[in-house]
């Protein structure tokens, strides 16, 4: 199985702290944003990696990250985003290199505390579709929100103005190889992107969807509020565990 991260975006949200640097390169707590999904991943047992960047700092990834020997890597691979075309183009990006694999696609702000070692092993035994990861959160109608019944997903809202549930679909998807060719019969959204909802309600109607309730703590570092509190997330931690 193969990885993805996301870091593409010109992180308009955090400006003017983006002005000269990718969003996903600013400091959460004592380490690069970027470095969290990559350790994710690799904690998972994915370590055949792509990183989709985008804007005018992508080469400062090469120069943090190298080929990812501070990971344990033997090799990182990297593509560029033109434009912001949504998180569905983005992925698309990464069609060779999945290279008819399942893949594990992670947003490139997304700081969790849960190794999901157990999630990766499910989707590596599911036959076919998508597998999602969904948590709680006190502010669903910043995300897709995700209603459920019973152990299947019933409904996918992207940012609803009146969320039917708490659970919010986390930046963190399991695809099989079928993605790439869904993304290819997409429409951009009235924001100008391809939206990863509209993939996932895709498997949702095709019946082929799993997920999983992430444990732990989790939130995106995309707003000054959500950068502000993955800093002090990571810094409890560090402090309870002494490293």
């Amino acid at each position: 199985m193969k990885g993805v991260i996301l870091a593409g975006g010109l992180g308009s949200r955090l400006y003017p702290l983006t002005k000269v640097t990718n969003k996903h390169l600013l400091p959460v707590y004592d380490r690069p944003m970027v470095y969290y999904p990559i350790e994710t991943l690799v904690k998972a047992g994915v370590t055949d990696i792509l990183l989709v960047t985008g804007g005018n700092n992508a080469g400062d990834f090469l120069r943090l990250l190298g080929n990812g020997k501070q990971f344990g890597l033997k090799h990182i691979n990297y593509t560029y985003q033109e434009g912001e075309g949504g998180i569905a183009q983005a992925l698309s990006l990464a069609e060779h290199f999945a290279d008819g694999d399942k893949i594990v696609v992670i947003l490139g702000d997304n700081i969790i505390e849960a190794d999901i070692s157990p999630q990766v092993r499910r989707f590596r035994t599911q036959e076919t579709g998508a597998r999602l990861l969904l948590k709680k959160v006190s502010d669903p109608e910043r995300f897709g929100v995700a209603t459920v019944r019973g152990n299947r997903i019933t409904s996918i809202i992207e940012k609803p103005r009146r969320p039917k549930s708490d659970l919010a679909v986390v930046g963190i998807y399991m695809y099989d190889a079928d993605v790439f060719n869904h993304i290819r019969t997409l429409k951009p959204s009235r924001r100008g992107e391809l939206e990863i909802t509209d993939v996932n309600n895709w498997y949702l109607k095709r019946g082929d969807l799993e997920y999983d309730v992430l444990p732990g703590y989790w939130t995106d570092a995309g707003t000054f509020e959500s950068l502000y509190r993955a800093n002090s997330l990571v810094a409890r931690k560090k402090g309870r565990s002494g490293k």
